[in-house]
Protein backbone atom coordinates (compact mmCIF):
# COMPACT_ATOMS: atom_id res chain seq x y z
CA UNK A 1 0.00 0.00 0.00
CA UNK A 2 1.30 3.45 -0.84
CA UNK A 3 1.80 4.84 2.55
CA UNK A 4 1.81 9.18 0.98
CA UNK A 5 -1.45 7.82 -0.79
CA UNK A 6 -3.39 6.60 1.94
CA UNK A 7 -2.72 9.59 4.26
CA UNK A 8 -3.54 12.26 1.73
CA UNK A 9 -6.89 10.57 1.03
CA UNK A 10 -7.50 10.17 4.98
CA UNK A 11 -6.41 13.96 5.31
CA UNK A 12 -8.33 15.07 2.72
CA UNK A 13 -11.36 12.99 3.18
CA UNK A 14 -11.21 13.76 6.51
CA UNK A 15 -11.33 17.02 6.41
CA UNK A 16 -14.11 17.21 4.10
CA UNK A 17 -16.49 15.61 5.85
CA UNK A 18 -16.14 17.62 9.34
CA UNK A 19 -19.59 19.66 9.34
CA UNK A 20 -21.00 18.06 6.30
CA UNK A 21 -24.51 16.12 6.11
CA UNK A 22 -23.63 13.09 6.77
CA UNK A 23 -22.30 14.27 10.08
CA UNK A 24 -24.71 16.29 11.50
CA UNK A 25 -27.20 13.59 10.28
CA UNK A 26 -25.40 10.98 12.26
CA UNK A 27 -24.86 13.38 15.14
CA UNK A 28 -28.41 13.73 15.27
CA UNK A 29 -29.32 10.06 14.89
CA UNK A 30 -26.54 9.54 18.33
CA UNK A 31 -28.20 12.31 20.44
CA UNK A 32 -31.62 10.67 19.67
CA UNK A 33 -30.84 6.78 20.27
CA UNK A 34 -30.13 5.00 23.29
CA UNK A 35 -27.79 3.19 21.78
CA UNK A 36 -24.69 5.12 19.95
CA UNK A 37 -22.91 2.23 19.19
CA UNK A 38 -25.25 1.10 16.75
CA UNK A 39 -25.37 4.70 15.25
CA UNK A 40 -21.58 4.46 14.86
CA UNK A 41 -21.75 1.10 13.68
CA UNK A 42 -24.10 1.77 10.71
CA UNK A 43 -22.44 5.34 9.86
CA UNK A 44 -19.41 3.27 9.54
CA UNK A 45 -20.67 0.88 7.37
CA UNK A 46 -22.74 3.02 5.48
CA UNK A 47 -19.41 5.19 4.51
CA UNK A 48 -17.41 2.04 3.99
CA UNK A 49 -20.03 1.41 1.19
CA UNK A 50 -20.29 4.74 -0.67
CA UNK A 51 -16.07 5.09 -0.44
CA UNK A 52 -16.19 1.56 -2.11
CA UNK A 53 -18.94 2.19 -4.37
CA UNK A 54 -16.54 5.29 -5.19
CA UNK A 55 -13.20 3.32 -5.49
CA UNK A 56 -14.99 0.63 -7.94
CA UNK A 57 -16.46 3.53 -10.61
CA UNK A 58 -13.39 5.81 -10.54
CA UNK A 59 -11.04 3.08 -10.64
CA UNK A 60 -13.46 1.94 -13.91
CA UNK A 61 -13.71 5.04 -15.37
CA UNK A 62 -9.48 5.30 -14.22
CA UNK A 63 -9.02 2.36 -16.83
CA UNK A 64 -11.08 4.00 -19.81
CA UNK A 65 -10.85 8.13 -19.33
CA UNK A 66 -7.60 9.77 -18.32
CA UNK A 67 -7.93 11.11 -14.69
CA UNK A 68 -8.10 14.36 -15.44
CA UNK A 69 -11.01 14.51 -17.27
CA UNK A 70 -12.66 12.48 -14.59
CA UNK A 71 -11.57 15.06 -11.90
CA UNK A 72 -13.42 17.98 -14.42
CA UNK A 73 -16.27 16.11 -14.70
CA UNK A 74 -16.56 15.31 -11.08
CA UNK A 75 -16.21 19.34 -10.54
CA UNK A 76 -18.50 19.93 -13.08
CA UNK A 77 -21.25 18.13 -11.32
CA UNK A 78 -20.31 19.29 -7.90
CA UNK A 79 -21.17 22.90 -9.34
CA UNK A 80 -24.12 21.80 -11.01
CA UNK A 81 -25.63 20.16 -7.86
CA UNK A 82 -24.85 23.44 -5.93
CA UNK A 83 -26.75 25.17 -8.72
CA UNK A 84 -29.22 23.07 -8.18
CA UNK A 85 -29.62 23.27 -4.22
CA UNK A 86 -29.73 27.05 -4.41
CA UNK A 87 -32.56 27.38 -6.77
CA UNK A 88 -34.33 24.16 -6.21
CA UNK A 89 -34.13 23.92 -2.20
CA UNK A 90 -36.56 21.86 -1.78
CA UNK A 91 -34.92 19.13 -4.06
CA UNK A 92 -32.48 18.21 -0.86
Amino acid sequence: MDLKVFLTTFCVIFLAELGDKTQLATLSFAAESKSPLAVFVGSAAALVLTSLLAVVLGAGLGRFIPGNYVKIGAGILFIILGVWMIFFPEAK
